[in-house]
């Protein structure tokens, strides 16, 4: 265990910030993956969270993916338990019940790109650098949840095309493709992130009601049909017993706007 600070975190606003931090490119190593793994549950268990965001730190990268450095110097044995270590990390960050983020700062690349794929929404400053999953030109595959979570997200077709040409595209083409959710100007791209993430937590909106909904997408998505919608009645249940639902109903008949406390 290193005693090198990877993970950077801190709250303003109800939004919590986890920055990748390892110079030059942010690349993720084991280490890496359990201090995130940590920051994810202290943001999931504080009261005072309503929204994550990823991001790397500097201008230049968001994460280039896992240390290729590591993964060379270590067994098959431990490059198979790293992976699933990491995809343990992505899918407890896929399952929180708070909008999580990815502020695609830099470029965005292989494991990098599957980091962003297990957040909710991804918004990427213009120009900032390029989005892709070239695992394919190290004989591997992306093997963090990239070939599932790229799939839902654009379709199998695609996602097998982009993945076996192993090219690098920019931010734009990913707002194309729906990889990439909003992109800000470079400048003042700080200020555009926080007002978008703040706008998702309250007075401005019922937090809980965006966990329910991000919970009823995620884990209905692999449900039957029947299934989900009865996960979405029990979720509405719920909500309804929530302070929220009460503020949002009575602000509607008395037309005001609400304030939502996210209780």
């Amino acid at each position: 265990m290193s005693d090198q600070k990877l993970i950077d975190y801190s709250v303003l606003r109800g939004v919590a910030t986890l920055t990748l931090v390892n110079a030059p490119a942010n690349a993720y190593s084991h280490e890496m993956m359990r201090q995130l793994d940590l920051a994810i549950l202290k943001a999931r268990f504080d009261e005072a969270v309503h929204v994550l965001v990823i991001t790397g730190a500097g201008e230049k990268f968001f994460c280039a993916g896992a240390d290729i450095a590591m993964l060379n110097a270590v067994t098959p044995s431990f490059k198979y338990h790293f992976c699933l270590h990491a995809n343990e990390t992505l899918c407890r960050l896929e399952q929180t019940p708070k909008l999580v983020i990815a502020a695609l700062n830099g470029h965005c690349v292989g494991g990098g790109l599957e980091i962003a794929l297990a957040c909710d929404l991804r918004v990427a400053r213009r120009g900032a650098g390029k989005l892709g999953l070239p695992e394919v030109n190290l004989g591997v595959l992306p093997g963090t949840g990239g070939t599932q979570r790229l799939a839902r997200l654009v379709g199998t077709s695609r996602a097998i095309e982009l993945m076996v040409h192993g090219d690098s595209f920019s931010f734009e083409r990913g707002l194309e493709l729906g990889i990439v959710n909003t992109i800000f100007e470079s400048e003042g791209f700080a200020a555009h992130l926080e007002e978008y993430a703040e706008q998702f937590c309250p007075p401005r909106r019922a937090s809980l009601a965006v966990g329910g909904i991000k919970r009823a997408v995620q884990s209905g998505s692999e449900m039957p049909l029947a299934s989900g919608l009865a996960l979405e009645r029990e979720l509405q249940q719920q909500l309804f017993q929530s302070g929220d639902a009460k503020e949002g109903i009575a602000a509607y008949v008395e037309r005001r706007k609400p304030q939502f406390s996210g209780q």
